[in-house]
């Protein structure tokens, strides 16, 4: 179907970032995928392409364009070659728009420069052992010091994404005690410099799919983190987060159709050239049926991320839009992924094809920022029943 959401400027984009792959990832994204992670320098070649900039005030190094269009771009493109940036998501989506919308104009000259360059990674730690989807019930203590000048961290988390490369974690903790009536009360924001006295990176953990995004555990022991690190007001916290859950909602969307758009394009090119008694699998009717069916779901997860994405730069995406769009457009990707699998057949069960390594990676989409099951809650009572 024909678009509307990107001009000239994020097709460029889209041809310079395809180039790049080519070049710098696709002939030595077996050894990354090995190893489980991108090496720390990569970070460094995405800020000079000013992946990281896009976003963030001229001021401060970026190029100040307020849209997530160019997100779009990135992940269209890196789904399309059957690759992944590292944890560059964590950093650009979920830790970015913490730092834009809380830190001091101090905190930003500090921040935002090496931020844009890949000098910092940052990620976000929310989730803890027992906790899960359940912010309110975090246990990580930050208590401020009798002389007031830092507060003290103690606590664990875990399936933080890029927490094996971060330079500054975003850490949610309790600065105050929970009150009987509102028990999301007294949590808050740390910009906390991995490199602290006390902090530590634990297991890296051996996930399903996305091997070359690093997840791990972190550790926190009497760890001493300034005042001047606390991002926004002390003991707001918890609506704070609410703010950024439409966009990470959305790009979770994003990816999922991206990540359907590719299975598509990797069934179309196998079954064209792998033959099956003589004659090419495309030329048979049931692949030709299977594959017509997949792309008419992926048009329909175009449409619904594209009108998304247009509400989220407007400002104007809601809870349950986000909900929905995520709830779709991952529902429809696991589908379409595993019948794109089924027409590779045998071959579709090895990791050397893309088609394998997405069929794990998009697993997840369903989980991470809200799971399928609370997505519909949250529709639902929108839709008022």
């Amino acid at each position: 179907m024909r678009r509307t959401v990107f001009d000239e400027d994020h097709e460029s984009f889209r041809q310079t970032l395809r180039s790049f792959i080519e070049a710098e990832v696709v002939p030595v994204y077996a050894e990354w995928y090995a190893a489980g992670q991108v090496p720390r320098d990569f970070y460094h070649k995405l800020g000079a392409l000013g992946v990281f900039g896009i976003s963030v005030p001229e001021e401060f190094g970026g190029a100040g364009l307020d849209t997530h269009k160019f997100l779009a771009v990135l992940s269209e493109e890196t789904e399309r070659a059957g690759v992944l940036f590292g944890c560059t998501g964590a950093h650009v989506l979920l830790a970015l728009p913490y730092i834009k919308m809380l830190a001091t104009d101090e905190q930003k000259k500090r921040f935002l420069p090496k931020f844009v360059s890949g000098e910092e990674m940052w990620a976000l730690a929310m989730t803890e052992p027992g906790t899960g989807s359940d912010v309110a019930g975090v246990k990580t203590t930050a208590k401020l010091s009798e002389d007031g000048t830092h507060y003290v961290l103690n606590g664990a988390k875990t399936f933080i994404t890029g927490g094996v490369h971060a330079d500054r974690v975003i850490v949610c903790a309790r600065t105050s005690a929970p009150r009987e009536e509102d028990r999301r009360f007294g949590l808050s924001l740390f910009a906390v410099d991995t490199r602290s006295e006390g902090y530590s990176v634990g297991r890296k953990l051996d996930k399903l799919g996305l091997k070359t995004s690093d997840t791990a555990e972190l550790a926190f022991v009497d760890v001493q983190v300034p005042v001047d690190d606390l991002l926004g007001e002390e003991n707001k916290g918890f609506s704070y987060l609410g703010h950024n859950l439409a966009s990470e909602r959305w790009g979770i969307a994003h990816s999922g159709y991206a990540q359907a758009a590719a299975a598509v394009r990797f069934a179309r090119e196998y079954v064209r050239e792998r033959t099956v008694f003589g004659k090419p699998v495309a030329t048979f009717q049931n692949t030709r049926f299977e594959l017509a069916a997949c792309q008419a779901e992926v048009d329909a997860a175009q449409a619904v991320t594209d009108r998304a994405l247009e509400a989220l730069d407007a400002g104007e995406l809601t809870a349950a839009e986000a909900a929905s769009a995520k709830l779709f457009c991952t529902e429809a990707a696991d589908r379409v992924i595993d019948r794109c699998l089924q027409l590779h057949g045998g071959y579709g069960y090895i990791n050397e094809y893309p088609i394998a390594r997405l069929y794990a990676d998009s697993r997840v989409n369903r989980i991470y920022g809200g799971t399928s099951e609370v997505m519909k809650m949250i529709i639902a009572k929108d839709m008022g029943v």
